[in-house]
């Protein structure tokens, strides 16, 4: 059994009222550890270790702020395979998906570690008047809530940033998945992270991240994961004057023109729809596809996603995995009834599997969606799972407003050999990202975030490091 500890004021430690909540493996569909449910009392010690921490690592030379995270992210790259088979057995996602996101995560630390010693400040000169210059300052003490589907991946991408900004950090993983974050907290201790600088305390969302959004000592709150919960967190840091940055949820369109290169096309949008079991907020899961090219398109999609192989993820061979959570397993195989309750013919998929040897493993086998209107249900609320819905068009006109029909506005995929028609319809489809015959090629300098209900502010580069600090400016007359 697996035992999650809170890393509080440089130390691993139980919750101080000593509550715990069960562990799941989802592959198996058992309890294999435990976590710390923390609670207001754990906060306010993180808090207090945090502004102690701050008046030293606030104002630390930047290349010895590198130093350390850049020994973090080396220790990432050294446990490699003990933080991937971690991950896999917590979350579901298969062992070798893992290990490509532990680079990820090393690369988070190291990209904002270097990024400490660039970041520089702005001057204007009034001739003949002053001389103005605009100092950027850490915010002090700030909290990182990061979701389930990317554990440390995601972990990092926020965590990262704030402290090499100057800022002391508490964290919150999801509770959902602790493990990789509780090996993480190792690692900062064996790298000579300051004690207090960055404090990852485990539980609920209301018992741990509610207090963090709610404590008038917190000064901002960067939160990935659902809209309804990134909508409540708004409500109760906006009046407080928190900074917010908010990386909310996805119902992104996949749009194939007739002119595309049809095999890549259909190669990524595999990987699109069913990586990480549809367990990430930029799989396209509405995809679209010219008329001309639709059933050529149909029938070769369904035909490679019925030979994914779902199973262990320990498995080398498997590329659908566990999905999260029972609950999660269950709020998916409810989607999938309402479509077809709406009228949707299930050209694959569409159903639980059992998995020999992990007969209690929460799986289901990937799904294409044929017939549904743009207003259905499952064509408008973020399912994030291994469902996506196919559908026709004929024109550019049609598969704008089709895109632009929801709420959502994170990424988008557009398929064409049309240098004009990809520039045309990029400008216009509402979305923070678009990705042109290519999914989740990501340069860390450029701004990540959504349109819409999908988010407020952007992550990534320099747009991180400026959420994370406070802007001054200084005039000095001549």
């Amino acid at each position: 059994m697996l035992k999650i500890q809170n890393y509080l004021d440089g130390a691993l430690s139980d919750a101080i009222d000593n509550q715990i909540i069960d562990n799941f493996n989802p592959s198996k569909g058992v309890v294999y550890g435990s976590i710390p449910n923390s609670n207001e009392k754990d906060v306010e010690k993180a808090v207090k270790s945090a502004e102690e921490a701050f008046p030293e690592w606030g104002v630390l030379n930047n290349e010895k702020r590198f130093k350390i995270m850049n020994r973090i992210a080396e220790l990432i790259d050294a446990n490699r395979d003990e933080l991937a088979k971690a991950e896999s057995m917590d979350q579901g996602k298969p062992l070798w998906l893992a290990k490509n996101e532990m680079i990820r995560a090393a690369q988070n630390m190291r990209f904002f570690a270097t990024a400490a010693m660039q970041y520089a400040s702005d001057s204007h000169i009034m001739p003949g008047h002053a001389i103005n210059y605009t100092q950027r300052h850490p915010l002090g003490v700030v909290a990182c809530i990061s979701p389930w589907n990317l554990p440390l991946y995601l972990f990092t991408w926020k965590i990262a940033p704030a402290l090499a900004t100057g800022n002391c950090v508490i964290a919150k993983p999801s509770e959902i998945t602790p493990a990789t974050a509780f090996l993480f907290s190792k690692l900062c201790i064996e790298a000579g992270l300051p004690k207090g600088v960055l404090n990852i305390l485990h539980g609920t969302g209301p018992s741990v991240g509610g207090v963090l959004v709610a404590h008038p000592r917190v000064k901002a709150i960067s939160f990935t994961g659902g809209t309804n919960t990134g909508r409540h967190i708004a409500s109760v840091a906006a009046p407080m004057f928190k900074k917010l940055s908010l990386e909310l949820g996805g119902k992104n369109p996949n749009i194939i023109f007739d002119d595309a290169d049809l095999d890549k096309a259909i190669a990524t949008t595999v990987n699109s729809s069913f990586m990480n079991q549809g367990e990430i907020c930029l799989c396209g899961s509405r995809i679209y596809v010219h008329r001309k090219v639709y059933d050529q398109i149909k029938q070769r999609f369904v035909e490679e996603v019925s030979k994914l192989k779902i199973g262990d993820p320990l498995n080398d061979q498997t590329k659908v995995g566990a999905i999260v959570s029972k609950p999660h397993f269950d709020k998916i195989l409810g989607y999938i009834d309402l479509a077809k309750q709406e009228g949707a013919t299930i050209l694959t998929g569409g159903h639980a599997v059992t998995v020999n040897g992990l007969e209690s493993g929460w799986y289901i086998a990937p799904t294409i969606l044929e017939g549904l209107g743009k207003n259905s249900v499952c064509n408008l609320e973020e399912i994030f799972g291994p469902v996506v819905t196919l559908t026709p068009f004929d024109s550019e006109e049609e598969v704008l407003e089709l895109a632009n029909s929801t709420e959502y506005g994170l990424a988008a995929t557009l398929w064409t050999q049309n240098l004009q028609r990809a520039h045309r319809m990029a400008s216009k489809i509402e979305s923070g990202i678009v990705w042109i015959n290519c999914w989740l090629l990501r340069d860390l300098r450029t701004p990540f975030g959504g349109m819409k209900n999908s988010g407020v502010g952007r992550e990534g580069g320099f747009n991180a490091m400026n959420f994370f600090t406070e802007q001054q400016n200084v005039c000095v007359k001549l």
